[in-house]
């Protein structure tokens, strides 16, 4: 394996953090050091000797800086074959010295864009020299060694240390693939950057521009933020990524208290819980319990400890080894019931003193605290890899209130039937169709998930309500004068009436179904009480 000696360092960066150290490690082994603005300033008030580019090029920086690394005694230098006779040639003749090392880092342009700054400055900060040098030093990888993130300085000056001034031909093909990776996620900001925000901003106007959500190319660039032990089985590898820019915190955000890493299955129903548990923020105290990206139960109650009793009544079987998130502060006495029961993962926005005591003492309990809640209407995209292709689709954003509600039938609903309802079609467009919940005041009295038809749904619902009267001691099911919601609309009056025979009294569905006119009538012999929301949510 070759190593290649480091002589001379050309140092350009807009992040400035261990840039100091660096330079002195480097200096150390006699590399000459070659920066710009800045970073030149830097290290001189580090002590070191510092060459200007422009002493380099014969050129001096000019327009604003714009120009000033755009010149061939810098390009060839890094680009040029050391083993080739007539590169060497060619630099000999137009006097251009080889760069060994390229330390770059780029304009802040995702920052620039998250502070929410105006278009002028936004511009500014796309860096042009910079992506130049990075990818010019990672092409000729066999001579040129490349740095791109500050968390790799201390790698850097290992492998010199090791090797006497040099660096292995493994670490400049890392580095190589870590610079292209940074300058494809730094062009993908910028092009997503036009699609989504200046498309649409641009006084020109969306017209003009030819705006859309649904762009012809559409670059995609994440982070790893962590490896995960396995996938949904064992003999599945994964990772976890997060976008350049956050839209929304969520739990990759979350802060974990305590409690094991988390695998995959983890962070796919904590996110399940903590979406649900966000479509009651400012709300009263409200408990979701998720199992398998399914809730399993819901409520609100006067308090939290209230609203898990009343979440737990609705399938304590299935809660067991669940994912429990709330939206609010967490409380002792809460905790400590939650705690009575193993639960694999805990969310909340924040976690009293007293209930992270609780938690303590089950060391293998995650415990995250997520603080804002998500957005449950804010706008984005769900992506969902198939063979060939990925398919993309807008966020499931949309949303009823008791005014966009059409009643249908000869009875319309109580006001306490039309705030289950409400809460019944908040539940259901979370959990995978065919969907069905039933809702009694203000919890959920049975959960029917991913059913190949709706009827069944239902049935299961019902089913999982009766287990739910006979573990508690009830006299009658909770399904009993309940609201049900489906997700979708009854396709046919079975499912319906599968829910009346439970007991449910109101019913809230898009509708929207050719046999919509048979489904009314049903509902009406039953005595049943129905809204159409214009609006379904299917979730696969």
């Amino acid at each position: 394996m070759s190593t290649t000696k480091i002589q001379r360092a050309l140092l350009s960066v807009s992040d400035k953090t261990g840039l100091a150290d660096l330079g002195k490690a480097l200096a150390a082994r006699g590399v000459e050091l070659v920066s710009t603005g800045g970073t030149a300033r830097t290290l001189r008030d580090a002590g070191l000797e510092v060459r200007d580019v422009s002493d380099l090029t014969g050129f001096p920086e000019m327009m604003d800086g714009r120009v000033k690394t755009l010149h061939p005694k810098v390009h060839g230098g890094l680009l040029a074959l050391r083993d080739n006779a007539e590169h060497r040639a060619a630099m000999a003749e137009h006097d251009i010295g080889a760069i060994d090392l390229v330390v770059v880092n780029l304009y802040p342009f995702e920052a620039t864009v998250a502070k929410g700054a105006d278009r002028a400055e936004i511009i500014e900060n796309i860096d042009i020299g910079g992506p130049s040098m990075v990818r010019s030093a990672a092409k000729n990888h066999g001579a040129v060694t490349i740095l791109t993130d500050p968390a790799d300085y201390g790698a850097l000056i290992a492998e010199i240390e090791a090797l006497d001034g040099a660096t292995s031909e493994a670490f400049r093909i890392r580095m190589a693939g870590k610079a292209y990776a940074r300058t494809a996620a730094y062009d993908a900001a910028i092009a997503n950057w036009f699609a989504f925000a200046d498309a649409f901003t641009h006084p020109l106007g969306t017209e003009a521009l030819a705006a859309t959500p649904f762009v012809e190319t559409m670059p995609l660039a994440f982070r790893r933020e962590d490896t995960l032990r396995y996938g949904e089985n064992p003999h599945q590898q994964a990772a976890i990524y997060v976008p350049q820019l956050i839209g929304a915190p969520g739990v990759p955000q979350a802060k974990q208290l305590q409690g094991k890493a988390l695998s995959y299955n983890n962070l796919n129903d904590a996110d399940a819980a903590l979406e649900l548990a966000a479509e009651f923020a400012g709300q009263d105290p409200a408990v979701v319990i998720v199992k398998h990206a399914n809730p399993c139960g819901v409520a609100q109650g006067t308090s939290l400890l209230e609203a898990w009793e009343a979440a737990l009544a609705c399938d304590s079987v299935s809660a067991f080894g669940g994912i429990v998130a709330v939206n609010s502060e967490l409380d002792g006495a809460t905790a400590e019931a939650i705690a009575a029961i193993f639960t694999e993962v805990v969310i909340a926005p924040a976690v009293s003193a007293e209930a992270r005591e609780v938690f303590a003492r089950k060391k293998n309990l995650r415990l995250l605290e997520c603080g804002a809640l998500p957005d449950p209407r804010r706008e984005g995209f769900a992506m969902k890899s198939i063979a060939g292709g990925m398919l993309i689709q807008g966020r499931d954003n949309g949303a009823v209130c008791g005014e966009d509600l059409r009643v249908v039938t000869q009875r319309s609903p109580s006001e306490q039937e039309l705030k289950d309802c409400l809460f019944a079609w908040t539940v259901a467009r979370h959990v995978k169709s065919n969907a069905i919940v039933y809702v009694k005041d203000g919890a959920t009295a049975g959960i029917g998930a991913g059913q190949m038809n709706r009827r069944d749904s239902a049935r299961i619902a019902a089913i999982k309500a009766r287990e739910a009267a006979e573990t508690y001691g009830w006299d009658e099911a909770r399904t009993k004068g309940s609201a049900v919601a489906s997700d979708a609309f009854f396709p046919f009056a079975d499912g319906l009436l599968a829910a009346a025979e439970a007991g449910a009294t109101a019913v809230i569905q898009p509708g929207g179904s050719i046999r919509d006119e048979k489904v009314i009538a049903a509902a009406d012999e039953a005595g049943l009480a129905m809204v159409f929301t214009g609006m379904r949510h299917f979730r696969h």
